[in-house]
């Protein structure tokens, strides 16, 4: 297929080696043109998104939000570009209406869309084992699942917005693990534990999780080099927050990670750090 994908940061320049890999004709683009031009040993860059999806069968949206998704496919011309018959994946994490609204112009014009972002990090990305959350018409779907599988494991959720939604499910799981992982291994390290010590002893028993194994790692080491940042994790707790508000949910756990993200971001400079910080606002508090 010929592939634009529209966005190379941390995740989307990894997913792009990946489809180069397989086989696939690539073309990228970046609002940086440095990151696109990364790329150029395994596929084409694109001055501008309109000029990326001009050609492409399948264009891969990997942007920061609804607004900067909204920016590229609309102000910048290219939903418009696209061919009649090409299809949209937006695997960003953005608000479920954002990409219901942009199924439905694309949809106008001929195209095919899906929302489908993803969990698993850098690492998931360059190993092709991203969770992948997949929402929209699922004859599409299912079409464009061998693609998928090539970035990791698909799972189809529900008609559009659906993927969105099942990605704010897991940003809150992720988000409140987090907090559990840091403060446990606080409440060890205050006790007399040894922390990295005691994230060995907990490996294997209940409180194992794939957090406590690659987070819980990065706090009793102190690398908080960004996988995925806390202003991303933030955006993603707000907007499953507005989620819960419009369905009349009250989610404790959740307000208060929200509450503790917000401050680690917006008060304690910790924007561009790695969720996994949330350790360092834990310990600035104490």
């Amino acid at each position: 297929m010929k592939i634009a994908v529209l966005g190379t940061g941390l995740m989307g320049a990894p997913m792009a080696r990946r489809l180069a890999a397989a086989g696939h004709e690539v073309t990228v683009w970046n609002r940086n043109a440095a990151r696109s031009a990364a790329l150029a040993d395994v596929a084409q860059t694109a001055p501008t998104p309109a000029a990326a999806v001009a050609e492409a069968d399948l264009v891969i949206i990997m942007l920061l939000d609804g607004p900067a998704t909204r920016a590229v496919l609309l102000d910048q011309g290219a939903l418009a570009a696209a061919r009649a018959g090409a299809c949209f994946i937006d695997m960003g994490s953005v608000d479920p209406a954002t990409d219901r609204a942009l199924a439905a112009m694309a949809q106008a014009r001929g195209c095919g869309y899906l929302d489908a972002p993803v969990s698993g990090g850098v690492v998931g990305a360059e190993a092709g084992t991203l969770s992948i959350f997949v929402g929209g018409d699922a004859d599409l779907a299912g079409r464009m699942a061998p693609v998928l599988r090539i970035l990791g494991r698909p799972s189809y959720l529900g008609a559009s917005g659906a993927g969105q939604v099942a990605k704010l499910a897991n940003q809150l799981i992720v988000a409140i693990t987090i907090g559990a992982v840091a403060e446990g291994l606080r409440l060890g390290a205050e006790g007399g534990c040894d922390p990295a010590a005691l994230r060995e002893a907990l490996r294997g028993g209940f409180a194992d999780s794939r957090i406590l194994e690659l987070h819980g790692r990065r706090m009793v080491e102190g690398d908080f080099l960004p996988g995925g940042r806390s202003s991303a994790q933030l955006k993603d707790l707000d907007n499953a927050m507005v989620l819960a508000s419009d369905t009349d949910l009250d989610l404790p756990l959740s307000k208060t990670v929200q509450a503790a993200f917000r401050d680690l971001v917006e008060v304690q400079q910790g924007a561009d750090l790695d969720h996994s910080a949330y350790w360092l606002w834990l310990n600035q508090r104490s």
